[in-house]
């Protein structure tokens, strides 16, 4: 059974730092990407970053410079660095994953980190 699990959210002042975590567990096919994607309240889920297998970076408009993902592809593992946070950055953070088979495309989501940013 494919788990995410996600840790690293909680409290922090506008202009801090976080650093989410990710680790996919009972991955049983090859994974193309791993990233992250948040959503507030009464808004539509948008990218924040991706990372291929092979190291190359996808960020959301205005958030390269600010936010840095990383993995290790070994222990199925995703981070994203978060620096000078804004109130906007507010929402819950989810892990995704996916991966391919021969014949389908899986997309995995964990349940998500709240990230609050405020003074």
């Amino acid at each position: 059974q494919v788990q995410l699990v996600e840790s690293g959210g909680g409290l922090v002042q506008p202009g801090g730092s976080l650093r989410l975590s990710c680790a996919a567990s009972g991955i049983i096919f090859s994974i193309n990407s791993m990233g992250w994607y948040r959503q507030a309240p009464g808004k539509e889920r948008e990218l924040v970053a991706t990372i291929t297998r092979g190291g190359s970076t996808n960020y959301g408009d205005s958030l390269k410079g600010r936010f840095t993902i990383s993995r290790d592809n070994a222990k199925n593992t995703v981070s994203l660095q978060m620096n000078s946070l804004k109130p906007e950055d507010t929402a819950v953070y989810y892990c995704n994953v996916e991966g391919l088979t021969t014949t389908t495309r899986l997309i995995y989501w964990g349940q998500g980190t709240q990230v609050t940013v405020s003074s």
